[in-house]
């Protein structure tokens, strides 16, 4: 066994994404692609996906946006330094104005889906549509059509209401587009008009694992049979602002491309990437194909990779060890680092990555009847007893050691710039040991008689159920009832009303722009589970969405990060430890400590045996 190990902090936060947990070519045995026909791996991944649509509140999940970002092409990407990559093989932007902003955006002549259709402007449009939210009926509440058992909406949906469940905001990035884009005579050109200065322009549109096919969504919610009719049709109810066929069409945007096995309707698999999925079987994997049709530079080299759900970590080191697997990035414990020690022919990275784990309290529709956290007093007692350095002693240290720290901000990660003098300010130190009897005073003056704490988490994770007993045991010392709302389905879960009242996961950084991760706390952010909304929060987000000083950005974060301490948010834990193990067999296999980590250059991947260079 190799082992390689390294400690990474990211230089500003990042967009984020629920957390279930260099380039290089090859010489080429079979044509100029690189593609060796009839080459496979096997990786692991720890929770099963369910969406192809990872711009919803309830698709918005790693297990999801690590297949998405194979099988959905774009215009950027990040690569493992981490840097901006433009991806110049599937189209272009410039920004053609500053004031006002305006972004042209140009899809190459020869993309295509994987069936064929080409990629157009009916799919930048639609992408748009969603993002914007600027076409959405007003003041439609999708609450009461959520069911709490699923996430996912209900049939007692409005079949008349526009509602694309992007979380955009007025006052961030496509929100800030509120006029309709111009096409181009070419029907390959999109220009957007933001209504403000945005500073991450780059990271608001169609990045990499995002765009959806319009002619698809166009099929199935306007009954057309035709490609070119159907992609017309969704460009023609955009364009003419038409609520009656954009309400179907935003029906289906959300929940068409949600799926838990492969579907029958092959065209809810049509993709744009190097890859497509070619089969999933429930609860155990998903097979990505190469693309017959993708002609971008980021073409693969092994024809098919099956990601297997293993949810169990020391299950995912058995398979690596029994040869069923090639790769795996389990949820990291010392139990898996000393596994992982006696296997040969394979090499072991350890480091810190860009997901820290955390606890959100609901602020509104709580599973408690006396909606127990929209009380300040009981957030600020129960933040009391959630025992963050015994978390942090018990399950981290014994992985990476001295590196295994606290992280005492809910936007900086530690050793960015920005972080001491934050949390110097913020008031986590309030948080810093248990205070049980400060936490029984507290509940005492609340007036909160019924203490009942419900926590969602993902019950088939080994660490998490040792987080949630841990916090349990502490709580009930002060009073409060913890009750257990663990599922293996918890992403989904995540922001549906009365389904639980605090929330224990990890958010997974996914881009280096400063406002991206701001949508957890803005109001009605796509990232906002938790139906926080503070004044103070939405004027600073609003502020660092048009400011482009770097001085100015991380005071206002800075500004930020003490508003959410000081409103009782939750409480941040720790930084995750990051073990990747590969195979001998595989080559060209290298993580990022952005999301999809270690999937982020699977096209570069190659079986050593076949004749490729190492």
């Amino acid at each position: 066994m190799k082992r390689i190990s390294a400690a990474v902090a990211l230089a500003a936060a990042g967009a984020l994404v629920i957390s279930g947990c260099a380039a290089g070519g090859g010489d080429s045995n079979n044509d100029d692609s690189g593609l060796v026909e009839g080459s496979s791996i096997t990786a692991a991944w720890n929770q099963a996906f369910y969406s192809m649509n990872g711009n919803t509140s309830f698709g918005n999940a790693t297990a999801n946006n690590n297949i998405n970002y194979l099988v959905l092409d774009g215009f950027n990407y990040y690569n493992n330094t981490p840097e901006l990559v433009e991806n110049t093989s599937f189209g272009s932007y410039e920004m053609v104005s500053e004031d006002p902003l305006t972004v042209k955006y140009t899809i190459n002549e020869d993309a295509k889906w994987s069936d064929g259709a080409p990629v157009d402007a009916s799919d930048l449009m639609l992408h748009w549509a969603a993002l914007s939210r600027a076409l959405d009926t007003p003041d439609f509440d999708p609450a009461d059509f959520t069911d709490p058992d699923t996430g996912e909406f209900t049939e007692e949906f409005p079949t008349d209401v526009v509602y694309f469940d992007s979380g955009a905001t007025p006052t961030s990035g496509l929100g800030l587009v509120s006029a309709t884009p111009e096409v181009g005579d070419d029907g390959r050109t999109v220009t957007l008009t933001y209504d403000a200065p945005y500073v991450d322009w780059e990271l608001a549109f169609a990045t990499m694992g995002s765009m959806l096919p319009a002619h698809i969504v166009g099929k199935k919610a306007l009954g057309i049979d035709d490609n070119e009719e159907a992609s017309q049709a969704v460009l023609d109810a955009i364009e003419n602002n038409d609520a009656a066929d954009l309400a179907p069409v935003s029906a289906f945007w959300n929940s068409g491309f949600n799926f838990t096995e492969m579907p029958d309707d092959a065209d809810l698999v049509v993709a744009s990437g190097p890859y497509m999925i070619s089969d999933y079987v429930a609860d155990q994997y998903v097979t990505l194909t190469a693309n017959p049709e993708y002609t971008g530079d980021n073409a693969p080299n092994i024809e098919e990779i099956t990601i297997r759900f293993i949810s169990d970590p020391l299950a995912a080191v058995q398979a690596l060890e029994n040869g069923e697997v090639d790769i795996i990035q389990p949820q990291a414990t010392a139990d898996i680092t000393t596994a992982l020690d006696g296997i040969d022919g394979i090499t072991v990275d350890t480091s810190l990555g860009g997901t820290y784990e955390h606890v959100d309290l609901q602020f509104d529709q709580g599973k408690n009847p006396q909606n127990i956290f929209s009380n300040a007093k009981a957030r600020e007692a129960f933040m009391k007893v959630i025992p963050r350095q015994e978390i942090v002693d018990t399950l981290i240290k014994p992985i990476i050691g001295d590196e295994a720290i606290v992280r005492n901000s809910q936007i900086f990660v530690p050793g960015a710039e920005g972080y001491d003098e934050s949390v110097a300010a913020n008031g986590s130190d309030a948080y810093a040991d248990v205070d049980i009897e400060g936490a029984k005073a507290l509940l005492a003056e609340s007036g909160v008689t019924d203490t009942s704490v419900c926590i969602l988490y993902a019950s088939n994770n080994p660490r998490r159920v040792n987080e949630f007993a841990l916090i349990q045991a502490s709580a009930a010392q002060a009073g409060f009832n913890v009750t257990d709302c663990g599922s293996e389905e918890w992403g989904g879960l995540l922001g549906t009303p009365g389904a639980y009242d605090a929330s224990l996961f990890g958010w997974q950084s996914t881009s280096l722009g400063v406002t991206n991760s701001l949508p957890t706390f803005e109001t009605g952010g796509i990232n906002n589970m938790n139906f926080y909304s503070s004044e103070p929060a939405d004027d600073v987000i609003a502020q660092l969405n048009t400011e482009f000083d770097e001085q100015k950005k991380i005071d206002l974060q800075i500004e930020l990060d003490k508003t959410l301490w000081s409103d009782f948010y939750g409480v941040t834990i720790f930084q995750f430890p990051e073990v990747t193990a590969v195979s001998d067999r595989v080559t060209n296999v290298t993580s990022s400590i952005l999301a999809p980590t270690v999937f982020w250059n699977a096209w570069d991947w190659q079986v050593a045996d076949s004749g490729s260079e190492e």
